[in-house]
């Protein structure tokens, strides 16, 4: 009985021992964390929403899922990411690089903040994929186009979240993604495909 009590304590302090501890920061407030179970990977990620009259950059780390480890970056036009992933203790304490300004050569059409898909966008740094994401919120269907890196497009082909359902298409040639108009609520989809990111 007591070499059971003694290997069931061992596994505990050994299990303890293996969680992955990571930063975890919103805004300018950090705290290092221990992850919870299935959490076995840390994110530091940058993203920058560009309006007219505005731009603004975010910056958060945090525990993740295997699945949701991606390295790369992505533009959609008003809305550009850069996250760096990672699976050693703290090892998100630098954070994600801004994301890059330097054309790739790569061309992808994006929807701008008037509905209109036939804009195109400079891909640059890792951007290799055009990335379509078509989703439906409160019954109607909303589209989302732009750059991605191959990590992006191959971390799955689909987005749920509790505000948006949908699927993520990618293709490698220029302007592959299609010039469509579409009617949609844009930034209340760049919101929710935020904080798919930021939550998921």
């Amino acid at each position: 009985m007591d070499l059971q009590i003694s290997a069931f304590l061992l596994l505990i302090l050994f299990t303890a021992g293996n969680c992955l501890k990571c930063n975890v920061c919103v805004a300018d407030s950090c705290v290092e964390t221990t992850c919870s179970s299935g959490l076995t990977n840390c994110v530091s990620a940058t993203y920058t929403t560009v309006s007219p009259n505005n731009t603004s950059t975010v910056k958060a780390k945090m525990c993740v899922r295997p699945s949701d480890c991606i390295t790369g970056s992505y533009n959609i036009g008003v809305s550009k990411a850069s996250t760096s992933c990672c699976s050693t203790d703290l090892c998100n304490v630098q954070d994600a690089p801004d994301p890059s300004n330097s054309p790739n050569g790569k061309k992808c059409f994006y929807c701008d903040l008037n509905n209109d898909c036939s804009s195109t966008l400079s891909c640059s740094g890792s951007q290799d994929r055009c990335i379509k994401i078509t989703g439906t919120i409160a019954n109607q269907t909303l589209v989302v186009k732009g750059c991605a890196s191959k990590s992006y497009c191959d971390a799955g082909t689909s987005v749920s979240n509790v505000n948006l359902a949908g699927s993520i298409s990618c293709c490698e040639g220029n302007l592959c993604n299609g010039a469509q108009s579409v009617t949609q609520s844009f930034l209340f989809l760049c919101g929710s495909l935020l904080s798919y990111f930021l939550l998921h």
